[in-house]
């Protein structure tokens, strides 16, 4: 029985959490209303080069989490994901970071 409160306190906390956050964001948006200014600016557009970031991140990722596995056999477990999967998402950031530089610049021409 112990077990349920865990699981339980987690949702409730991020709960708690998403209700906070969308009163707060619903709240500044209609001050911006009242004072007679565009409540737009939150809008934001979802880029294309920012789903390549994420695409290229995430896929980094998941072969982090394919080396850990791997390495796991070597080394301590736990050690070994969390290092793959850190060091892979670092390298496909800085890829991602690479190729969104060189489409800006394609896209600038």
């Amino acid at each position: 029985m112990e077990g349920i409160f865990v699981p339980i306190s987690f949702f409730l906390a991020i709960f708690a959490i998403l209700y906070v956050y969308w009163t707060t964001r619903t709240k500044e948006r209609l001050a911006l209303v009242e004072k007679g200014l565009d409540a737009g600016i939150f809008k934001g557009e979802c880029s294309q080069l920012s789903l390549v970031k994420w695409g290229i991140f995430l896929i980094a990722v998941g072969l982090g989490v394919v080396v850990g596995f791997a390495l796991s056999n070597v080394m301590d477990e736990v050690v070994a994901f969390f290092t793959a999967i850190l060091v892979l998402g670092g390298v496909g950031l800085i890829v991602a970071y690479f190729i969104t530089s060189k489409l800006l610049k394609k896209k600038e021409e």
